[in-house]
C-alpha cells in the first residue's frame, strides 16, 4: 500500500491497524543530538488517548510509546527513530456485524472497492487509532521547533456543533476535555454531548491551530507552498473536510482594501493571509482552521448495501466518538508540526546563507 509516507527531508512513515497488535511509525531525518526521550513524547500521547472523559471512546488504551532505535544516551543519533505504540483493548467483536456490509459516511466500502481485502475490525488502517503515531512523530519537531527555532504550536477547539467556542485564553485548553479556549461554553458542551450520546448520534467540529514564532522565509513558491502542504496534511487526518488558512471562507466576503494585510516598519497590521503569502511563511502566526465531520460509527440505523450489493441497514455498536473531533486538537497540532518541521530542514538545505538589507518585521501590531 502506498501512502504511508509524509514529508521530503523530515519523514514519518506509519504502521499498524486498530486491531493489530501495535501501531507504530519510522522517523527518519531527524538531525543528530536533541535530546529525546519517551517522556517527551508522552505528554502529547497523553493528551489525545482514549477514555481521558465521558465525552470520548471508552476504549481504554495506555498508547506507551517505545523507542526502538534512532536514539543514544538520550540524544538523537540522525539515524532512522522507530516508534512503537502497542494495541491493548481491542473489542473485535463489535464489527462482527460489519464483515459484509459498509457504514454510510465511513471508508469501509471505498476501501474494499480499492483493495479488495478490508480489516473491518474498527476500521483497520481507516481507523484514527492510526493518527496516535503521527502525535508521537510530532511530538520529537515541536521539541526541535522550539528549541532551535522557538516556534510553538498550539490549538484549540472553536466550534462543536452549533455551538460557537470563540478563544479567550491558551490557560484554559488543558483544563476541559473539549481543548475549548473558552471556559465560559464548557459546561454548555458537556450538556450538549450528553444528550448526543444518549441520542446514539453523533456531531462534527472545528479546530483552529496557531503556530508563533515561526521565522520570514519557509515554504517555496510553486509546488512546495507552505499553506499547500499544511492544507494536505491536515486533510490527510480522519473525517477532515476542509481547511482554511487565515480568513478562509470568510476572505470571499472581504475586499481587497480589507483583506490584504499592510506592512509598517512596527509590523504587519492585521493577519488575514494566516502568516502565508505566496506559499512562504511571513513571520506571523501561522494560523490553520480545519472541520471535523460527524462521526460514521452510530446507533442510528442508516440505509447502505452488503458485498452482494442488496439493500441492508447498518446500525453501529460499541465505543465510538460522538464527535471525534473532541480529541482533534493534539492530532492538528501534530500535522502542524510535521509540515513546519519539514519546512524548517527544507529551507536550512538551500537558504540558510540568504541574507537581506531589508528588516524583518514584527507579526501583527
Amino acid at each position: 500500500m502506498a501512502g504511508n509516507t509524509l514529508g521530503r527531508v523530515f519523514t514519518v512513515t506509519s504502521f499498524g491497524e486498530s486491531h493489530g497488535p501495535a501501531i507504530g511509525c519510522v522517523v527518519d531525518g531527524c538531525p543528530p543530538g536533541l535530546a529525546l526521550s519517551t517522556e517527551d513524547i508522552q505528554r502529547d500521547l497523553d493528551r489525545r488517548k482514549p477514555g481521558t472523559s465521558r465525552h470520548v471512546t471508552q476504549r481504554q488504551e495506555s498508547d506507551r510509546v517505545e523507542i526502538l532505535s534512532g536514539v543514544f544516551e538520550g540524544k538523537t543519533t540522525g539515524t532512522p527513530i522507530a516508534l512503537m505504540i502497542r494495541n491493548e483493548d481491542q473489542r473485535s467483536r463489535d464489527y462482527g456485524n460489519l464483515i459484509d456490509t459498509f457504514r454510510p459516511g465511513h471508508a469501509d466500502y471505498t476501501y474494499w472497492q480499492k483493495y479488495g481485502i478490508r480489516d473491518h475490525r474498527g476500521g483497520g488502517r481507516s481507523s484514527a487509532r492510526e493518527t496516535a503515531v503521527r502525535v508521537a512523530a510530532a511530538a520529537i519537531a515541536r521539541k526541535w521547533l522550539q528549541e532551535t527555532q522557538g516556534v510553538v504550536i498550539r490549538g484549540y477547539l472553536s466550534q462543536l456543533g452549533p455551538i460557537d467556542a470563540p478563544f479567550q485564553s491558551w490557560e484554559t485548553v488543558d483544563t476541559n476535555p473539549f481543548f475549548s479556549a473558552n471556559a465560559d461554553v464548557v459546561k454548555q458542551l458537556e450538556s450538549f454531548m450528553d444528550e448526543l450520546r444518549k441520542a446514539g448520534d453523533s456531531v462534527g467540529a472545528k479546530i483552529t491551530t496557531v503556530a508563533e514564532h515561526v521565522p520570514v522565509g519557509w515554504g517555496a513558491p510553486v509546488y512546495a507552498k507552505l499553506d499547500a502542504d499544511l492544507a494536505g496534511a491536515m486533510m490527510s487526518i480522519n473525517a477532515v473536510k476542509a481547511v482554511e488558512i487565515g480568513a478562509g471562507f470568510a476572505s470571499v466576503m472581504q475586499r481587497g482594501s480589507e483583506h490584504g494585510d499592510e506592512l509598517t516598519p512596527e509590523g504587519f497590521v492585521t493577519n488575514h493571509a494566516g502568516g502565508i503569502l505566496g506559499g512562504i511563511s511571513t513571520g506571523q502566526n501561522v494560523v490553520v482552521t480545519i472541520a471535523v465531520k460527524p462521526t460514521s460509527s452510530i446507533r442510528v440505523p442508516r440505509r447502505s448495501i452488503d458485498k452482494a450489493g442488496n439493500a441492508v441497514s447498518v446500525e453501529t455498536n460499541g465505543r465510538h466518538d460522538p464527535c471525534v473531533g473532541i480529541r482533534a486538537t493534539p492530532i492538528a497540532e501534530a500535522m502542524m508540526a510535521l509540515v513546519l518541521m519539514d519546512h524548517a530542514l527544507l529551507h536550512r538545505a538551500q537558504n540558510a546563507d540568504v541574507k537581506t538589507a531589508t528588516p524583518k518585521i514584527a507579526g501583527s501590531l
